[in-house]
């Protein structure tokens, strides 16, 4: 029986597949936009104005909805949500563009973006280099990269050409092998993701475990399943520099509070 992530897999590649524009002036394109904003530096820069060395970045995500859970926001507006999240104290955001599965687009990202200084990273499922070329042109400042979705070779040849056009890349592993892969590619930044894409099952305790094997210098994310200040204080204990969040926060009344209890923070006015 076929899995979320198998659909969604051969929905990406099919795609891909079929599309026949001229990847040399898609690349020219993509090598002529504006340069991406600092991811990585974003995600960095709160244990590095904090006193402890210790406080924790947040990605906050933007999405309508998802294969597991159904409808969460369908009725968003990317630029007045990317505000609230930036009020909050987000260090950076996340934007859905898959359509059929998560109900995003392009148009999301480029709202969201246009709306704050933070950096934005394109969370869709890249297969190929017109993918990576599409995320540049689009204006986003980081891609996303599953290993579970890529043969090695791709994920190889991805990677490098993300960094090649200015591209911070988050590569999503699920275990210890999937992490060996990531460092084989000389991943800076590494996503831990709680939640099995096969079952959409979140498992808490998975995202300690891995960190363990993460080396120093590589930047650590922990994604799903973090929904309190508590989980946090557990997850920067394990060593994490962030986390990736969405759905706590897009269920919430007021998405800058949520942000800002997530993190700690008192929420500014104005």
């Amino acid at each position: 029986m076929a899995t979320y992530l198998d659909r969604i897999a051969t929905w990406h590649r099919d795609v891909a597949a079929r599309d026949r524009r001229d990847l040399t002036q898609l690349e020219a394109t993509a090598r002529a936009a504006p340069p991406p904003r600092d991811f990585i530096a974003a995600l960095q820069r709160p244990a590095a104005e904090s006193a402890t060395g210790r406080a924790m970045a947040l990605i906050a995500e933007i999405k309508r909805r998802s294969p597991s859970k159904g409808d969460i926001a369908p009725d968003l507006d990317p630029a007045a949500l990317a505000r609230e999240y930036a009020a909050g104290g987000a260090s950076c955001l996340s934007v859905l563009t898959d359509g059929p599965y998560f109900g995003g687009g392009p148009e999301d990202l480029a709202l969201a973006r246009a709306a704050v200084e933070l950096p934005v990273l394109r969370k869709d499922f890249t297969v190929a280099a017109a993918d990576l070329y599409d995320t540049r042109v689009m204006g986003a400042d980081a891609v996303l990269l599953i290993v579970a979705l890529l043969e090695q070779d791709e994920l190889a040849e991805l990677h490098g050409l993300a960094l090649e056009l200015g591209l911070a890349a988050l590569v999503e592993v699920h275990d210890e092998d999937e992490l060996a892969r990531a460092l084989e590619v000389r991943a800076r930044l590494v996503g831990v993701n709680q939640r099995d894409l096969h079952s959409f099952e979140v498992d808490r305790a998975r995202a300690a475990r891995v960190a363990g094997h993460i080396p120093s210098g590589v930047v650590k994310i922990a994604e799903s399943g973090v929904e309190t200040a508590a989980d946090l204080a557990g997850l920067a204990e394990a060593g994490f520099d962030g986390v990736l969040v969405g759905e706590s926060l897009l269920r919430s009344r007021d998405r800058r509070a949520a942000v800002a209890g997530l993190l700690g923070r008192a929420v500014r006015c104005g």
